[in-house]
């Protein structure tokens, strides 16, 4: 990040009139985009802004400033990151560029983008300079649309999209994952949809995922991954164990959906595989589907596991 100190408008290089024309218009889009000034003299620490910088920290202008109670607004994350790209900077005469998280004077949590630049004097640095932003929005935007790629918006359960990534990862894991794959599949879904409405039916799978979550607390990762159904990893040591997961999960998801004039009864078929090393993702995810398939042609409201890929998991051990 390279810096020029002389890069700051001259009034002598201008007529004075254009110059506090340009002046005036820097102010307002500084203000507007929310940027201060700041700078940290060296070294004795000596604190100086502009008054937006005290606003993003939420202090009077003119506030008494020493560098030591500011750092206390920082979260501590954020502190130990800038002290390392701080004395980094002072260190080599490279700027910086850092979003740090901040609790203002008056309890709000705000990001601030910190830019920085470093001045020398015979061989010695001097001063420490930039602007500080506020990008909070921007920080709350992609939050927002991080939660739209990784949680389903109707039941705050994980995406398909995340579950994928992760079931993938452990798939090509090396060694032992201890984990299995159930797939969950709601009995009875569609005549709500059909009888009730959509947003009974909205309404019926948001208690299906609170129902699923309650069943399995100790699940590495629930997620709805169709219209009705949904995926479980769990940890796994053996199909005793998976047998009594899936029974949970069964039990747990049956009830009824009732109105005045329908009551429909909600069951559940759950199909399963132990995930085995060295097996592929898409070979493991047929297993359990299959193993659903089997549940919902045996009468559904059950469960069935996909046979013995146990053995070839001791194998791989």
């Amino acid at each position: 990040m390279s810096c020029d100190g002389n890069a700051i408008l001259d009034p002598q290089a201008i007529g004075s009139r254009e110059f506090m024309h340009l002046r005036e218009l820097f102010d307002r889009s500084f203000k507007a985009a929310r940027i201060g000034v700041w700078e940290c003299s060296l070294p004795d620490q000596t604190l100086s802004w502009t008054d937006m910088v005290y606003e993003l920290f939420d202090l009077a202008p003119q506030t008494p400033l020493t560098r030591e109670e500011i750092l206390k607004l920082y979260t501590p994350e954020t502190r130990i990151r800038l002290d390392e790209v701080r004395e980094k900077a002072i260190r080599t005469g490279e700027g910086f560029s850092l979003d740090a998280q901040i609790i203002t004077a008056r309890g709000n949590r705000r990001w601030i983008r910190i830019t920085a630049c470093v001045e020398f004097a015979n061989g010695a640095a001097t001063r420490i300079f930039g602007m500080k932003q506020d990008v909070t929005a921007e920080k709350t935007m992609v939050e927002q649309l991080r939660q739209l790629a990784e949680y389903d918006m109707l039941t705050g359960l994980t995406s398909r999209t995340r579950f994928e990534t992760f079931f993938n990862e452990i798939c090509a894991a090396e060694g032992r994952t201890g984990r299995a794959l159930l797939l969950v599949d709601l009995d009875g879904f569609k005549s709500v949809n059909d009888t009730l409405g959509h947003q009974a039916g909205d309404d019926c799978l948001k208690a299906a995922g609170r129902r699923l979550s309650r069943a399995v607390p100790k699940a590495n990762m629930v997620a709805r991954i169709g219209g009705d159904e949904f995926a479980v990893i769990h940890e796994c040591l053996s199909t005793e164990h998976l047998a009594k997961i899936a029974d949970r999960v069964v039990k747990g998801l049956n009830w009824t959906v009732s109105t005045p004039a329908k009551t429909i009864r909600i069951a559940t078929s759950v199909g399963a595989a132990i995930i085995v090393p060295g097996h592929s993702s898409k070979d493991i995810f047929a297993k359990a589907d299959r193993g659903l398939y089997e549940a919902k042609s045996s009468g559904k409201n059950g469960f069935r596991i996909a046979p013995p890929t146990w053995s070839a998991y001791k194998a791989a051990l």
